[in-house]
């Protein structure tokens, strides 16, 4: 006879803990977006990452990331007659779904697609000058 009694309370608390869990606290109010934390005060993003640590870190994240970069970096230098900037390399990567050329030449490395990476070492667009 115990047991349909322990269900019976079981199945009450789960029910209460539930109806808990979802009311949030009316007395808690959330933090203004503009306002900022310890954590995050002067907390800037920077564009003077050195090249050799933003590699690092692609190749931390997918070694076909750094290897596509690498790829871009010198397809930039022969067809635009300068180094890309660390930065510049850092828009390429995040700006929208990245620079299309980029993303192309990351995903030819991880496919081990050498004749697809020639191709597209060709589609790089340099700054400030037309299309070749």
């Amino acid at each position: 006879m115990l047991r349909p009694h322990i269900t019976i309370s079981l199945f009450g608390l789960l029910e209460f803990s539930t109806a808990w869990a979802q009311t949030p606290p009316a007395e808690v109010p959330l933090p203004a977006p503009h306002i900022s934390t310890p954590v995050t005060q002067g907390v800037q993003p920077s564009d003077h990452v050195p090249l050799a640590d933003y590699l690092a870190l692609l190749r931390q994240i997918a070694p076909a990331a750094e290897a596509g970069a690498r790829d871009y970096l010198a397809a930039f230098a022969r067809r635009c007659g300068r180094p890309l900037t660390p930065a510049e390399l850092r828009r390429a990567m995040a700006d929208g779904d990245g620079d299309p050329a980029l993303m192309a030449l990351i995903r030819a490395n991880h496919l081990g697609d050498t004749a697809g990476r020639e191709q597209l070492a060709g589609q790089i667009r340099c700054p400030g000058k037309a299309a070749r």
